[in-house]
């Protein structure tokens, strides 16, 4: 990946050229690209970038899950505020969204946040897809993220609606193209990608971010604040990193510090120390409060949790079908039909 979307004079040359295509589909529009905020360091520093460095006029998008970190949730406003950019919230049906996250505790899987995952996919292409708007910008980075295995990490709307099947209790709304609620299988991809012709740019894929230089940016710029920890703009993170780390002995630090000790921004000594250690975002005051949010008490949630382990391989998935489409899925992700690392995560990254 690293070879495919190099930095440099060519990376710049690249969100030129991307940068071109945004300003020209949007000519006439009140905006013309929609971009994700989350409150936290990278979707703050991709909102500014884009409005200070490369004069886009996005409008931001936010979902709200009911999980939010009041502290990224005050860096969202004023962002969006000084930056002069408007902020819409797409505010998920609570009884759907939690019902989904305890189908996700109950089916004994570690990517218990695909609701969320979905919900915010799906809120990016409904906004774009009301506004007719035709490039989403994502704030994520493989130099700083990294990919997480399939197995730790699988996004397929199949999956979330056969884990809903067995488990839910709260029955789906109906898709609309403007008001997808949690629903993202192929034959909404391909609405999204070929009929409305949505494109989503990963705009750090080009761009040289060091995430260790960008918070002293930020407070300045934007009065931003750190939440606490990395991905802590999400609440629900606390109980994910615990039971991943209890249940399934994953660490999810572990994909996020190999990407930096490659791209030179964490010394491997560093990461291999660090991780001896219990993340800090598994803060017991927090697991308690979304156990709470989602009307269970501690002895319900522990006795969900104590099922055995298992991962999406054990629910109906379109896995097996996105293999036989492996060469279409590279093209798709070539041409940013679906995001770049879309083939890499379902190819090259492990299972």
């Amino acid at each position: 990946m690293d070879r495919a979307f190099p930095l440099g004079e060519a990376g710049a040359r690249h969100v030129r050229e991307m940068v071109a295509d945004i300003k020209q589909l949007g000519q006439g529009k009140k905006y013309d690209c929609v971009l994700g905020v989350s409150g936290g360091r990278d979707s703050s520093f991709t909102l500014w970038y884009c409005v200070v460095k490369l004069g886009l006029r996005p409008l931001a998008v936010h979902f709200n899950d009911g999980f939010g970190n009041p502290v990224a949730g005050e860096n969202m406003t004023k962002a969006c505020r000084k930056l002069g950019v408007e902020m819409r919230t797409i505010t998920s049906d609570w009884r759907e969204s939690k019902d989904l996250k305890i189908a996700f505790l109950k089916a004994s899987v570690p990517d218990m946040e695909e609701g969320t995952d979905v919900g915010i996919a799906t809120a990016l292409y409904g906004v774009a897809a009301k506004e007719g708007i035709q490039r989403i910008v994502i704030g994520q980075s493989f130099r700083t993220e990294g990919i997480a295995p399939l197995s730790w990490n699988y996004l397929d709307g199949k999956y979330l609606k056969a884990v809903h099947k067995q488990f839910g209790t709260v029955p789906l709304r109906p898709w609309k193209p403007a008001d997808p609620g949690f629903h993202l299988d192929i034959k909404e991809m391909f609405y999204y990608a070929f009929i409305r012709r949505i494109k989503t740019v990963t705009l750090l894929y080009h761009v040289d971010y060091v995430r260790a230089d960008v918070d002293q940016l930020l407070e300045r710029e934007l009065d931003w604040v750190n939440p606490g920890a990395h991905y802590f703009d999400d609440l629900y993170q606390s109980v994910i990193y615990y039971l991943n780390r209890t249940k399934f002995n994953i660490d999810r630090r572990l994909f996020n510090y190999s990407a930096l000790v490659r791209s030179g921004q964490m010394p491997r000594a560093v990461a291999l120390e660090r991780v001896t250690h219990v993340n800090k975002i598994e803060d017991q005051k927090v697991i308690d409060l979304c156990i709470k949010r989602l009307g269970l008490t501690r002895e319900e949630f522990d006795q969900i949790v104590a099922t055995p382990p298992t991962t999406f391989r054990s629910y109906p998935n379109n896995y097996e079908l996105i293999r036989l489409l492996k060469w279409p899925i590279k093209l798709l992700s070539q041409f940013r039909l679906i995001p770049e690392s879309a083939y890499d995560k379902y190819f090259n990254c492990g299972t």
